[in-house]
């Protein structure tokens, strides 16, 4: 009965992680030949995809944790939908959209997902933070407060997610570079990349996608130590 109950679990594990891959995947190929069309069907379905796995593949037993990490992801889904609406306002929403994205990432990192104290090495997105705000500086006008507090919340969750597992710090790390290199792109007028919205778009993915599942395995190794789990 158990290994019954453990096989149908993995298949739905399966199936969530491969949906989330596959419209990743579109998504990607969307944007490398040039399919507006597609990438704009498929990027509102992204963020929902891996709340799915993030779910399913915790089980729903994540705790505070998991609901910390769906929030974020909700709020990223939030965010991807108003950046693609034209005008500034859609940009100044969306971009309070993902500052809480990154803000209750940094909630989850600091404390449901800590491992260890935060290393040295989190003083690099200090010096990160000053180059990133020193380089847009001057393109950015009446933009530079909410610019640089963005900045300071993502590179603090991008910081305290050292202390927590492989995965996660890999996957916040890469959600640094994706943000910079579209920061770059919105704000500086000479700056251009060979199929830069592809290469932003693929760090993002795999970014969240890694701080997804580090976030999974860190729940689900905490509820393989309970004795709650155990007699399940």
């Amino acid at each position: 009965m158990i290994d019954g109950r453990a096989r149908v679990s993995t298949s739905r594990h399966r199936w969530a992680v491969v949906l989330f891959l596959i419209l990743s995947a579109a998504h990607l190929v969307a944007l490398a030949a040039g399919l507006p069309e597609l990438a704009g069907w498929t990027k509102p379905l992204l963020m929902p995809a891996l709340m799915l796995v993030a779910l399913v593949v915790s089980a729903r037993r994540g705790g505070a944790g998991i609901v910390l990490i769906v929030v974020a992801l909700a709020f990223s889904w939030l965010g991807d939908v108003l950046l693609s609406s034209p005008g500034d306002v859609g940009f100044l929403l969306g971009l309070a959209a993902f500052f809480l994205a990154h803000l209750v990432y940094l909630v989850a990192f600091a404390s449901s997902f800590r491992r260890r104290p935060v290393p040295l090495a989190a003083y690099l997105y200090v010096l990160w933070w000053l180059a990133f705000v020193l380089l847009l500086q001057p393109s950015l006008g009446t933009l530079l407060v909410p610019v640089a507090a963005y900045g300071l919340v993502l590179g603090a969750s991008g910081a305290a997610a050292l202390a927590t597992n492989r995965l996660t710090a890999i996957g916040a790390l890469l959600f640094v570079c994706s943000d910079s290199l579209l920061a770059c792109r919105i704000f500086l007028s000479d700056f251009e990349l060979v199929q830069q919205d592809l290469i932003i778009m693929a760090l993002y993915l795999a970014g969240q996608g890694l701080i997804a599942w580090g976030a999974v395995r860190a729940a689900r190794s905490m509820n393989e130590k309970s004795p709650e789990q155990s007699r399940d």
